[in-house]
């Protein structure tokens, strides 16, 4: 016997966000189970944003679903979000029917599954954490931009067939960073390493006098300048916003002192980066699978095809959170110890091709 779909959700709204505009669909089902649509086209101007949210109180809506359309949701959702329950979701689980497409259809298409309750909302945290996430993650985007800034000097060095590399263990190191400002200024290798090399370094003087045995034209020691220029502006730019996230996570201090006792999180900014990608309230994950962010994040997915073991990383978060974590981690927290006792139990890839006969063949005996 066929069952009906309940309906959760009598009075709600989809909505299909685009770039410059907006097409929201209310629904209103009545007792008998029949839904009643009232379609409206709006600009994503803030101007039009409140005529939407005064539309959406004039049929006591409180309940909106749209799709994540890259950026272009963002202001939709912080408008919304003060007078509305808002469930924001993946395209994928709101993709309509092939055949006819339109923006009507489609903010149509969303209300009828919304209002069933057919939806996976994702999660999206407060107004603060979200904003503690954006400064988190544009830090990690100029530490890249270091990481790649290092990259071109190295280059250049390579080019003029300097070994530095060959004889310091950190080429940006302070031993290193001493004789390379010595051989921008002197334009040769040709000066003395008095006073430039560390106690601790292990490349004799004569070992580093050979790796200078190289050729500086002008226009590669113009282009190092100012790579180490443009890297020490970021690295200016990295301590300015490190103080403002660790401002702006200052009411989240008890969170932040438990995320460091965990092994493997040493310092206070990858805790804070942590916490700005899940949230300080762990309530809002169904169960502990789903808030389980920390161990997929540290250890890889295993997946076997064509008796081949192949890792993946976990998600867009997991990807975010492995960059932190695997950096801060200690000697003792090594996710390869568990990944290698996870797969000694896989046979390896010359045993998988052998096959066995079940039994012997007529010929053999």
């Amino acid at each position: 016997m066929a069952q009906t779909v309940e309906i959760v959700y009598p009075v709600c709204c989809g909505m299909d966000v685009h770039k410059s505009f907006i097409v929201a669909c209310i629904a209103v089902t009545d007792e008998r189970s029949h839904t009643k649509h009232y379609i409206k086209r709006f600009s994503t101007f803030t101007g039009d944003l409140r005529r939407l949210v005064e539309w959406l109180a004039s049929y006591n809506c409180r309940d909106v679903c749209m799709e994540s359309s890259g950026k272009y949701w963002i202001p939709v959702f912080n408008a919304l979000e003060k007078t509305c329950n808002v469930c924001l979701t993946h395209p994928k689980y709101v993709k309509a029917i092939k055949g006819k497409k339109t923006d009507k259809k489609d903010a149509k298409w969303i209300s009828e599954l919304f209002k069933c309750d057919l939806v996976r909302s994702s999660f999206i945290p407060p107004p603060d954490i979200r904003q503690l996430r954006d400064l988190c993650r544009y830090y990690v985007k100029l530490t890249g931009f270091v990481t790649s800034e290092k990259n071109r000097a190295q280059n250049c060095l390579t080019t003029c067939n300097f070994k530095l590399d060959d004889v310091f263990s950190d080429v940006f190191g302070k031993s290193a960073t001493r004789v390379l400002n010595a051989l921008l200024e002197h334009g040769n290798g040709n000066f003395a390493l008095d006073g430039l090399i560390h106690a601790s370094c292990k490349s004799s003087p004569e070992e580093i006098r050979a790796a200078l045995d190289g050729e500086l034209n002008p226009s590669q020691a113009e282009k190092l300048a100012l790579i180490r220029r443009h890297m020490n502006d970021v690295l200016s730019l990295k301590a300015s916003l490190e103080a403002l996230i660790c401002g702006l996570a200052s009411p989240y201090q008890p969170q932040i002192d438990l995320l460091m006792t965990v092994p493997g999180i040493s310092t206070k900014l990858t805790a804070i980066r942590i916490l700005a990608e899940i949230g300080a309230d762990m309530s809002v994950f169904e169960t502990a699978k789903q808030a389980r962010i920390l161990g997929r994040a540290l250890l890889p997915k295993i997946r076997r095809a064509l008796a081949r073991r192949r890792l993946h990383e976990s998600g867009a978060r997991g990807r975010i959170l492995n960059r932190s974590l695997f950096k801060s981690r200690s000697p003792a927290v090594n996710p390869r110890n568990a990944l290698n006792s996870r797969t000694s139990s896989l046979p390896s890839k010359s045993a998988a091709a052998v096959k066995k006969p079940l039994s012997p063949s007529p010929e053999s005996s």
